[in-house]
């Protein structure tokens, strides 16, 4: 192959932990070359959820990747937790003197975009990733095939592959394009976006006996909610008012601001975590390593813990020659995503009726939500887990 880009470092995957990896890399002097299979058209119109630890926030506000986050996003310092009919806030400011931002993913990605192209990145669109060789040796090798179908070649000295669930380099550095850890949950969330002002001032999480919902936010005009429901649900199988009476019910008394319906999707829910992160000089970061349901707003803050921790250890492998940090990067990311793991789980399993669900586990359900909203600790601990631990360091 002729057609050789050599960089030090190749990001698979211009999403979330791709592009803000290299932005952190690239204030610290290191240059690298980051590809997608999407258009950056694909990319900024995709809309996703954004609930932004505030942790995350100060990443992004802090390096310099968005300033828009602190200006659009909007600061939240609690949730409520509604079952019984009764809504019960968990006050994350009075418990752990943190909050929340609400910032959708897309918003953030086109920040990311907008700042690594002014900043002159090597960012290329359209590109697709063949395969990755050489993860054990010190020149690790991308190859891809960019928009026009021509093969070419990224010679770096280290990949990350950031790029999603089904990611390339996972296969180099597990064995396997679905090695890992994996678990499918029976219920599915069917949501929507509707022209109405917001129906609360902060997010619901609601647990009745017709099951979940949540109420979100998008703007001042646009809403985004949630129902459970059964994965293979046909979206266009319920008409509006059966959604609208459907969200009502689950909400169990708190009256929703209805509007016209103008997106609907069903988002199916599954934990994944890889069996290995690191290979030689391959690594593994956001979803290519791991996805949790989206109950606990982890999805794109432990992409950006990752990405936190693998910027440090590339930092010291790559300016200062001590591969100390990068050997350790496995072992010190796989605690924070356990925990996340664990946490997304947890409010999941509570808030959720499960299809085979007895009168026992309905009643010992609103029992462990009581023992939550009822207790100092119960409520620290949601607060804690839900606006993000502290940033861990190598």
């Amino acid at each position: 192959m002729n057609d050789i880009t050599r960089t030090r470092v190749a990001i698979i995957g211009a999403g979330p932990a791709g592009l803000l990896l290299s932005h952190l890399l690239a204030n610290a002097g290191i240059d690298s070359v980051v590809i997608d299979q999407r258009t950056r058209a694909e990319i900024e119109s995709t809309i996703r959820a954004g609930i932004l630890e505030q942790g995350t926030v100060e990443v992004l506000s802090q390096s310099g990747a968005s300033e828009r986050v602190l200006v659009d996003g909007q600061r939240h310092d609690g949730i409520e937790l509604r079952f019984s009919g009764e809504g019960h806030r968990i006050d994350f400011a009075e418990t752990v003197g943190r909050g929340v931002w609400l910032y959708p993913q897309h918003e953030a990605l086109k920040d990311l975009i907008a700042t690594r192209l002014a900043a002159g990145q090597d960012l290329r669109f359209g590109v697709t990733a063949d395969r990755v060789e050489g993860a054990e040796t010190d020149r690790p090798t991308v190859h891809a095939t960019d928009a026009e179908g021509r093969p070419f070649a990224i010679e770096a000295e280290f990949v990350v592959g950031a790029d999603g669930s089904r990611s390339v380099a996972r296969a180099v550095v597990t064995g396997s394009s679905t090695g890992g850890y994996f678990r499918e949950y029976p219920f599915a969330w069917f949501g929507i976006l509707c022209e109405a002002p917001p129906s609360a001032r902060e997010l619901i999480y609601s647990n009745s006996p017709n099951g979940f919902a949540l109420i979100s936010q998008r703007s001042a005009t646009v809403q985004r909610m949630y129902l459970q429901c059964d994965p293979n649900l046909d979206p266009n199988s319920m008409s509006e008012r059966e959604i609208w009476d459907a969200l009502q019910a689950s909400v169990d008394g708190h009256e929703l601001i209805e509007g016209p319906i103008f997106q609907r999707d069903v988002l199916r829910f599954r934990s994944f975590v890889a069996h290995q992160l690191l290979r030689g000089r391959v690594a593994l970061i956001g979803d290519a390593a791991h996805t949790v349901p989206p109950t606990g707003a982890k999805g794109m803050n432990l992409a950006v813990a990752d990405v936190v921790l693998l910027d440090q250890a590339l930092r010291a492998l790559l300016l200062e020659g001590d591969s100390r940090a990068i050997d350790a990067f496995p072992e010190v990311a796989l605690r924070r995503i356990w925990k996340a793991q664990h946490f997304s789980w947890w409010m999941t399993s509570m808030l959720h009726v499960g299809p085979d669900a007895s009168d026992f586990d309905r009643l010992r359900q609103v029992g462990e939500l009581r023992s939550v909203v009822e207790s100092e600790a119960g409520r620290t601990y949601l607060a804690e887990a839900y606006t993000g631990w502290p940033l861990a360091s190598l």
